[in-house]
């Protein structure tokens, strides 16, 4: 972490559907190259957060804050984008027709280049270099002419992280990454997201408590859209409050 502050920040957030309040006067800060766990049961809230930072869904009342002074309220999702805001859905989303190398050349910031010129090639040393370095981050540099619909279900989210990545964001939004995945894909997962902590801030949302013991270092639970706990896991998992809002559990186990 760095002495730069906060890369983004909400304050008193408000989404209201129909009288059914997502977000309810939400505060939530992350800090620049900080990896947030982001945890709580359904319904608390956790995927309109994301949508909120992304500009998908605009609160009813509220502030969000990104970097030193950019209210992204008003902005569209890919002005926010552009801002360096990077998110990975649930759901991979990738070109199952295409090699792996192509889904990364694809997924480059250019000012002008189509499908047609990845296709044949057309990339710069620069460009090149940057899509090695990030098969390499991703774990599947020996699977750069793979097509990407063969892929493992862990691979195809390794790969789309990897397209996220090569959009240069500063803020990483994850949905839920290991969800469907084996156990050492889970494992593998965590290292990778850790590893990437080192050059961007990343917010994941997750159910699994394993995988959050893993590569937690600060947790914010959720819970009919406000915060009720933020913490270090052992803190976390100690405080009643959580272990009451998911269904009077002992210990989030399954949260």
């Amino acid at each position: 972490m760095t002495d730069r502050g906060s890369i983004i920040y909400l304050e008193g957030v408000t989404v209201d559907y129909d009288g059914f309040k997502a977000l309810n006067n939400l505060n939530f800060i992350v800090n620049y190259n900080e990896l947030r766990v982001v945890i709580g049961p359904n319904g608390a809230g956790k995927t309109t957060l994301l949508d909120v930072i992304s500009g998908k869904t605009k609160p009813a009342a509220g502030r969000v804050i990104f970097g030193k002074d950019t209210d992204l309220i008003g902005l569209r999702e890919h002005e926010i984008a552009t801002l360096g805001i990077g998110r990975k859905f649930q759901a991979p989303s990738i070109y199952v027709n295409l090699s792996v190398w192509e889904n990364l050349d694809l997924s480059l910031r250019r000012p002008s280049k189509g499908v047609l010129a990845t296709l044949l090639g057309i990339s710069t040393p620069d460009e090149r270099e940057r899509i090695a370095s990030a098969l390499e981050t991703i774990g599947l540099l020996g699977k750069a002419q793979t097509r990407a619909g063969s892929l493992s279900h862990g691979e195809k989210q390794w790969l789309e992280i990897g397209m996220v990545i090569l959009q240069d964001p500063t803020l990483l939004l994850v949905d839920e990454p290991v969800a469907g995945m084996t156990d050492r894909e889970t494992e593998q997962t965590g290292v990778l997201l850790q590893s990437l902590a080192e050059k961007h801030a990343i917010v994941v949302i997750e159910h699994d408590m394993e995988f959050v013991r893993q590569i937690a270092r600060t947790v914010t639970v959720l819970h009919e859209g406000t915060v009720i706990c933020e913490g270090l896991v052992e803190k976390v998992q100690a405080d009643p409050r959580v272990a009451e809002i998911y269904l009077g559990r002992s210990k989030v186990a399954h949260g």
